[in-house]
Parts: structure tokens; C-alpha cells; sequence
């Protein structure tokens, strides 16, 4: 009521219809009934005189008849407290005394004596047992004209009680069969005890895989499918979502422990991983160990508890206050609970949860026998009424309880019907003791043979077994369920079904799962990167990091990243979800004390020219590669010999050419200027002859080869002075240059290969390697590789060893890769030219080379123009 602020005796606010529904939950069997309900009253007193001043209310208060059972209380979110007394007139019916026949079999149930708390597995397992036995009587199947009687007894889940227990009803009975007991820890010593008295012991729910072994335990028989078929069908359950592990959550004793491991082997078996494997106590009742830690610092997401209802509760409690259950983390039980037991803040984190149990073969559609189930109810009903639920609730342990039975009887029956047993002597012939350990059962041998024979259609399926096995044949069904919510609260709801010849199929063709989240997205069983935190140190030079200040819009300076790393985390970034945190180690540490940081949690990830090596791979983690490397030999490229035409003038500079041109050009016009009155090569010439002279006689001069005349003036000799100086300078440096070029065009390289460094072709403090070949891809856009690459490697993102999130990161790497965006940063980052080409670099000398020799020229100039005025002067006076 609280819950849905609503009051109500006939509608549906608590997953029962009406008053006597919720009696009927309740376990109580009544002929009339009352409920009183109020709402807003924040004591008992005033609540109680609301009642009295109500004649309804008042009637179920002082009817005499009434036995009150129950006063409820709560609050809703606002604060407003709900009241509910609950009364009855109850009717208890009892099942018919079971103390006259001399053959009986005896029950074994998981309750205490006298418990306060009773569970469905062990009321409606009994009920069932006792049904069945009942069935016999009415189908007038008889024990050498005796019914088929019972005793039961509870044990508490305690070996020892059991054993006493069963040595008790031995010595005062013939017990001819023990149906149980219900835990796995109790069963080896009651099969030990049965074995020696030659009688069968059939259990409903001891699932130990160590109790198949029907050599150590030759009494032992179960209609339960053992954890060897539930480790098969999670195995299956795992495949069917791609997980690949777990941690296993499992109770200490014979059950959890042999289940566990036989768990883990099917895991081992089929290359899937049991993370860890993490102990609930039984006798402290809390898990060994922080769970938090455990469960947080493991790679996998996906928990599958091997417990008991009752323990389970307590796990998933333990779970839930530390907050590892939804949305992070998928569960997976083996026993069903309930989850409205729950405190409701905690149900977005329990949506979503699995759990996988045994179950009929009704559950996938095959045949069991409707009509001896039908039977069994009719006789619950009548004599237990206050404990029979709906039949779609009834314990999938009662229907394996009750084929337990019925394989006794059928078995009975059919030994004492055969031929074989000498007619003198009863087929039921016991030896008895007051000591029950000196009991004994004559016909054990038949009795066995007949069970290993018997096959028959059960209420829980076909139920067969043959000869050296304790489990039955072609019986192993089981169903997983999911917690979803609903308008009754938070409750399981049947999802897949599997058989060992279907496997998992679709429980309803409806039958959607609902996983942790409230998602419809298959979780993975990987730990996932997805809003976590990195703390990422990078390393390396231009162009793998390279870091800029600029100014954000606040005015502050701030540190941006760019280059092929800052690329390739912005991809894992939106690949994967989490958030960088980017750091810039110090330029001091070594390679090997970055590894040392990473192992000791400084930084999460480290990326880098980080080569995988196997030394590094003793402390640290590395990821799949992002980078392919090998160490080379690089050496300046030679250029390929072409042919050019012009290549004689490469010496000198375009500009130096002119300007040597234009020298020559102005000191044949001042050769004209001071010889053309004086020389008689150059008299009676005209102006174009006169000036190609001149220039002739500056051309021979320069380049060596001498004229025709010579000067006579004396302003014609200083410039001839000035032009020789011009001549040796300019010439030396021509040749020197034009012998420079030609002999890089026909260089070769030094050595061919790495082995010639080894054999000591090129002194070793003359060579330059790049160890690791970090920049190989970036700097061999203008120099070349000589021979073939060696020491082949891969760079790897550097993380601890185990890192939880290591296969989320490789498989978001190995996608990039699949997908050519990492070859798409490598192209933009290591294969794009920037360099300027090698023709626009050129070797030759320009004027600036030369300026101070055309300097000292001009000097030669200026003062033959000063001899020339000096001269003309004297020869005016004169």
C-alpha cells in the first residue's frame, strides 16, 4: 500500500487479487477472514479507536472466531503511514498417520526442527514425497499385501543430523529406500551408510558432480541433473553471448566447491577464463575478502554465484551495499530469490540479473505425465492446503522429489512382482538391529538391478537410469530467468530454456532479456573503458607529440596537442568512451623508468616509439601494435645522374653571371673610352667596331686566353690590372665548383648493407643509426635506406600487466587497423612531404660570394678613371 498509495482489499496492489489470496500466500488455510486498513494515523491508539468507530472494522476486532495473525505497518515516500491488521479463522488440515505398515521409506528435508522460517524447498519437496507415497496407496500398490508407508525427518542442512536421523528411523523401522537428503554435503555419508545397509538412497537436489562417481558411491542415485550438465549448459550460456569469463562467487562446502571447479574445468576445456574465484563462509556467513576490490579489479564483468537460495541472498545483499551489481556488472545465480525481500532503492541495480536452474522437461515442451502431477496436487491440496501455491510455483525440487519417490515404489513393486526371488523368502527380507549400522537388506543386488532398469514417464520427465551411473539419462532440462520489473514489484521472469539435445532456445517466442541498465544491449564480459578516467603519458619527438602553447579564450596559456598520438587518442576516445588525462613525462627519465612508472600506477597507459621487446614484456603490458618498426641504415641519397644541357653553369649563380657579364660589357666600353685615340687597332673604327673590341679584349683577358692587341694607355693598363685579378679569382672558383658537382653526380654509397658495417667498411665513430628506427618513416622522405631493414618491431601502447581494460583497447586497435584509420594517420603524419625539394636547393656561389672581388674591381675602375682625367689634364696644358 505504501508503495503504491492506494488502499484496497480487492485489488491487485500486491501481487494478490484479494484477502484471501494473500492468506492462501501466507500459507494459511481459512473458512472466513478479515482485513482492517487505514492510512494517515501516526499512532496505534488512533488507529484503533478509527477502527472501533467503523462497525466493519469493529466486527473483525471483537469476532470472537478471529485469530489475529498479523499488523503491518509502513510508510510511503511523503512520509504517510499505512496500517493493516490481518484476521482469520484458520482450518489446518494434516496428512494420514504413517505408523502401521512395516515397509516404509524414509525423507530427508533441508529445514531445522521447529525453524521459525521455514523454506519452499523443503515444505514443498515433503509434500510432494508424501503425495506420492499416498499415490501408491490409492493405486493399491502393495509390498507383500502391505502399503508403502513414510517417515521424514529434518536435518537442518547438517550432515550429522542426518545420519542420526536416518539411524534412528532404521532401527525402528524397515526402511527400504531413503528419498534425499536435499544438500550435497550431506549426502556422501548417508550414501556411505545406505551402500553398507543395501538400500538405495535417490536425492531431489544434491548436484554435486563428486556424487557421480558411482564406483565410490554404489547406493547413490539422483533425479536432479548434476553440476556436470549445469556446467555444460552455462558453458553453452556463455557462447550463446560471447562472453569469454567470469568470477565464480561459491559457498565452502561440498555443493559450491565441486561445482565451482567442475565449472571451472568446462571453462579451462573450452578456452574460456574464471577470472577468480572468491569464497562466500558458510558458518561466518560473509565473503572472504573486500568484494568491492575484487570484483572492480577484475577484467571481466560478468559473476556467476554457486550458492544456495539462502546464501545467495546474503551475496547479492554483500554486493549490493558495495555497489558492484547493475549497471557494471551482469550476475548470473544458481538459485532464484526473492528480490522484492530487497530494499527498493536497490532495484535498477538487481534489473537485469540472470539465473539458471534445473527444471522439467515441461519447460521445453516435452512429454511428463500430466496425469500422476494432477494426482499429486489434488492430494497437496487436501491435506496441506495452507502450503500448495499455484501450480506454476511449485519447486522445481518437489517434482524431482516426487519422481525420487515414485522410483522407489515402481522399483519395489517390481521386485517383489518377479520370479526370481525364492518364494520362501520375502522380497523385503531385512536383518534387523537396535544398532542401524547392523542392518541389513537382503535383496540389495536385485534392488539395484531393478532401479538400473526401470524407466517410466515422471512428473518432472522421462526418468531412466542404467547400470555404474547415479545420474539419470536424457533428463538434464534447465531454464534461466530475469529480473525484470512489473507492476508487482521486482520478480524473475523465465527467458531461455535448454535441453541437452537443443541447448538455449527462446523461452516464449515474446521473451525479451532485460540487461543491467535497463538495456536491451548485450553486455560484454570485459571490463569496459567507458567513462573512466586515463591518466596518459606520452613520449616521443615531432611528429608523434608535438606540443604548442596557446591562448584559450579566457586569456590563459594552455598546452595543445597535436601529431600522430593526440590523433590516435582522439580516435580511442570516441571509440571507447574514456576521458584523457595527458601528461608529458620528463625528458630525463629513460625508457626503462617509464616502464617503471606504468608498473607502479603513475600513468595507466603510456604511449610512444615504444618498442615491444621481451625484456619490457617481464614488467609491463603492451597492447596490439600501433606503429610497425625496424632499425635501417639511412645515408645521404645520391641523386640520379640526368642530363642538362646548362649543368656547366651551375658553378656560378644566375645573378653572378650577370653581373660578370655587365663587368665585362662596362670595362670594354672604358677600354674604348681611354684607347680609342691612342691605339692604332682601334683608330678609324666606328662605334659598333670600336665597342665589340673592347669587349673582346675584356673577354680574352678574363677567361685567360689573351687578344690580338695591347693596350698603350696608362688608365687602359690599370683596368687590364683590375680585369686579371677579376680572371684568377673567378676561374679558380669555377673550376673548383663545376669538380664539386661532378663528383657528387658519380658518388657512390660507402657500404651496401648492414653487414659491411660489420666487417668494418666504414670506420664506427663515423656512423649514425637510429636505434629503433623512431623516425625512419618521417626523415626518409629526403634521405635513403641502404640494404634490408633488421631488428623488426612493433610500437605497443605500454600498460600494467593484467590491466583489466586490455582487451577493450586492443579491440578497439585492431578495428582502426581493420578500418585504414591508423594507416590513414601514418600517411598523414610520416608520408607527407614537407622538406623543400631537392632542385630548389641549389650549391652555387652567388654575388654574395663574390662581392667584396667586384668590389676590388671597382676600385680598379675609379682610379683608371682618375689616371685617365689626370693624363687628358696634362696634355690640355701642354
Amino acid at each position: 500500500m505504501a508503495r503504491t498509495k492506494h488502499m484496497a482489499h480487492e485489488e491487485n496492489i500486491d501481487g494478490q487479487k484479494n484477502v484471501g489470496e494473500r492468506a492462501h500466500k501466507a500459507r494459511y488455510s481459512w473458512t472466513i477472514i478479515g482485513e482492517n486498513v487505514a492510512a494517515g494515523q501516526t499512532t496505534g491508539s488512533s488507529v484503533m479507536n478509527s477502527w472501533m468507530h467503523s462497525k466493519g472494522h469493529r466486527d473483525n476486532i471483537l469476532n470472537g472466531k478471529f485469530r489475529n495473525i498479523g499488523l503491518g505497518i509502513a510508510q510511503d515516500a511523503n512520509g504517510v503511514t499505512y496500517w493493516c491488521m490481518f484476521n482469520i479463522h484458520s482450518v489446518k488440515a494434516s496428512w494420514p498417520s504413517s505408523n502401521s505398515s512395516n515397509i516404509q521409506l524414509l525423507g530427508l528435508f533441508p529445514d531445522a526442527v521447529n525453524t521459525t522460517d521455514p523454506t519452499e524447498l523443503s515444505i514443498h519437496s515433503r509434500a510432494m514425497f508424501k503425495a506420492a507415497i499416498l499415490l501408491s496407496q490409492q493405486y493399491n500398490i502393495t509390498i507383500g499385501g502391505q502399503f508403502i508407508e513414510w517417515q521424514s525427518a529434518q536435518t537442518g542442512g547438517n550432515a550429522i543430523d542426518a545420519i542420526s536421523n536416518t539411524c534412528q528411523a532404521m532401527s525402528a523401522s524397515n526402511i527400504i529406500g531413503i528419498i534425499g537428503p536435499a544438500f550435497s554435503r550431506e549426502t556422501p555419508i548417508i550414501a556411505d551408510f545406505a551402500e553398507k545397509i543395501g538400500i538405495p538412497v535417490i536425492s531431489y537436489s544434491a548436484t554435486d558432480p563428486e556424487l557421480s562417481d558411482h564406483k565410490a558411491y554404489p547406493s547413490f542415485y539422483r533425479i536432479v541433473p548434476s553440476d556436470n550438465a549445469a556446467a555444460l549448459a552455462i558453458f553453452q550460456l556463455f557462447i550463446r553471448f560471447n562472453w569469454t569469463s567470469c568470477v565464480i562467487i561459491y559457498q565452502n562446502d561440498a555443493f559450491g566447491s565441486d561445482g565451482a571447479k567442475i565449472i571451472n574445468e568446462a571453462f579451462i576445456k573450452n578456452n574460456l577464463t574464471i577470472s577468480n574465484m572468491v569464497v562466500f563462509d558458510i558458518i561466518t556467513l560473509r565473503i572472504r575478502g573486500n568484494l568491492m576490490n575484487i570484483l572492480t579489479s577484475s577484467s571481466t564483468r560478468i559473476v556467476l554465484v554457486w550458492a544456495s537460495a539462502s546464501y545467495t541472498s546474503l551475496i547479492v545483499q554483500e554486493a549490493l551495499d558495495s555497489d558492484v551489481v547493475g549497471p557494471y556488472f551482469t550476475w548470473i545465480l544458481s538459485s532464484s530469490i526473492s528480490l522484492n525481500s530487497f530494499n527498493q532503492t536497490f532495484y535498477s541495480q538487481l534489473i537485469g540479473m540472470l539465473t539458471v536452474q534445473p527444471t522439467t522437461a515441461s519447460v521445453v515442451n516435452a512429454p511428463i505425465n500430466i496425469t500422476l502431477l494432477n494426482a499429486a496436487y489434488d492430494l497437496w491440496k487436501k491435506y496441506e492446503p495452507e502450503t500448495f501455491p499455484e501450480p506454476i510455483n511449485v519447486n522445481n525440487y518437489a517434482l524431482f522429489a516426487f519422481d525420487a519417490t515414485w522410483l522407489l515404489i515402481q522399483s519395489l513393486q517390481q521386485l517383489c512382482s518377479t520370479s526370481i526371488i525364492n518364494s520362501s523368502l520375502s522380497c523385503i527380507s531385512f536383518t534387523n538391529s537396535s544398532f542401524c549400522f547392523q542392518c541389513q537388506f537382503h535383496n540389495s543386488d536385485l534392488f539395484f538391478d531393478t532401479i538400473n532398469n526401470m524407466a517410466f514417464l515422471g512428473v518432472s520427465g522421462h526418468v531412466q537410469f542404467i547400470a555404474n551411473r547415479s545420474d539419470r539419462i536424457n533428463g538434464s532440462y534447465y531454464f534461466a530467468q530475469n529480473a525484470q520489473t512489473s507492476t508487482n514489484g521486482m520478480n524473475f521472469v523465465p527467458v531461455l530454456n535448454y535441453s541437452d539435445y537443443n541447448g538455449w532456445q527462446e523461452y516464449t517466442e515474446t521473451s525479451v532479456i532485460i540487461w543491467p541498465g535497463t538495456s536491451l544491449v548485450l553486455p560484454s564480459s570485459n571490463a569496459k573503458l567507458d567513462g573512466i578516467t586515463l591518466r596518459i603519458g606520452l613520449v616521443g619527438s615531432i611528429p608523434y607529440t608535438i606540443s604548442n602553447i596557446i591562448t584559450n579564450q579566457f586569456g590563459q596559456n594552455i598546452t595543445n596537442y597535436t601529431g600522430y598520438l593526440p590523433d590516435l587518442i582522439s580516435l580511442l576516445q570516441t571509440r571507447l568512451g574514456f576521458i584523457p588525462n595527458i601528461d608529458i613525462p620528463s625528458v630525463n627519465l629513460t625508457r626503462n623508468e617509464l616502464m617503471e612508472a606504468v608498473a607502479n600506477g603513475v600513468y595507466d597507459i603510456l604511449m610512444g616509439d615504444l618498442t615491444v621487446t621481451a625484456a619490457r614484456r617481464e614488467i609491463v603490458g603492451f597492447s596490439s601494435s600501433i606503429f610497425d618498426t625496424s632499425t635501417i641504415i639511412i645515408m645521404r641519397d645520391t641523386p640520379d645522374v640526368t642530363i642538362d644541357l646548362l649543368s656547366f653553369l651551375k658553378p656560378f649563380s644566375r645573378n653572378l653571371w650577370l653581373l660578370i657579364l655587365g663587368a665585362m660589357i662596362f670595362a670594354g666600353i672604358l677600354i674604348c673610352l681611354f684607347e680609342r685615340e691612342e691605339n692604332e687597332a682601334l683608330k678609324n673604327r666606328s662605334i659598333i667596331s670600336l665597342c665589340t673590341m673592347g669587349m673582346w679584349y675584356c673577354f680574352g683577358n678574363l677567361t685567360g686566353c689573351g687578344v690580338d692587341f695591347n693596350v698603350t694607355t696608362a688608365a687602359g693598363r690599370l683596368l687590364t690590372a683590375g680585369l686579371y685579378i677579376l680572371s684568377i679569382v673567378l676561374l679558380a672558383s669555377y673550376t673548383a665548383n663545376l669538380a664539386s658537382d661532378l663528383t657528387l653526380l658519380k658518388s657512390k654509397p660507402v657500404i651496401s648493407g648492414i653487414d659491411d658495417i660489420k666487417s668494418g667498411k666504414m670506420p664506427y665513430n663515423r656512423l649514425g643509426i637510429i636505434t629503433g628506427s623512431s623516425l625512419e618513416d618521417y626523415y626518409l622522405r629526403e634521405i635513403s635506406n641502404v640494404g634490408e631493414s633488421f631488428d623488426e618491431g612493433v610500437f605497443g601502447i605500454v600498460a600494467s600487466k593484467q590491466w583489466i581494460y586490455q582487451q577493450d583497447l586492443d579491440v578497439a586497435i585492431l578495428s582502426l587497423r581493420e578500418e585504414g584509420v591508423i594507416d590513414n594517420l601514418v600517411a598523414k603524419w610520416f608520408q607527407t612531404t614537407n622538406c623543400p625539394a631537392t632542385s630548389e636547393t641549389s650549391t652555387a656561389m652567388g654575388i654574395d660570394s663574390m662581392g667584396g672581388l667586384f668590389l676590388i674591381f671597382g676600385v680598379f675602375v675609379i682610379l683608371s678613371f682618375i689616371l685617365f682625367g689626370w693624363t687628358k689634364r696634362l696634355l690640355i696644358k701642354k
